[in-house]
């Protein structure tokens, strides 16, 4: 993990004043079992260190999170409305460009 995707952990749990968004625990700052967890996954270099593309979720939460999509989805809905996420899949969907690849010489 790089440094600013450590940093963009950093402040997302703080923002979230170290506390899962699912089930409200508190965490010690600096805890290793607070998560910063994105919507849209971390592929998306567009959104990756977007602040409205992440929350804080316990460990717990974070595999249900990855293990329960639909739940997840309906979840993430009501805990941050429906225009912020349809934004976000607006923002993930957009055509990406399209990166020249240099190919080796015989």
């Amino acid at each position: 993990i790089s440094r600013q995707d450590a940093e963009f952990s950093r402040l997302i749990r703080e923002r979230d004043k170290w506390r899962c968004r699912r089930c409200g625990t508190q965490y010690s700052v600096g805890s290793r079992g607070l998560h910063c967890a994105h919507i849209v996954g971390r592929r998306n270099r567009e959104l990756r260190w977007d602040e409205r593309n992440a929350v804080a979720l316990c460990f717990f939460h974070h595999s249900w999170w990855h293990e329960n999509p639909l739940e997840a989805a309906a979840w993430i809905r009501q805990e941050l409305g429906d225009e912020l996420v349809d934004e976000l899949r607006r923002i993930a969907a957009r055509p990406k460009k399209v990166r020249e690849t240099r190919h080796a010489r015989p």
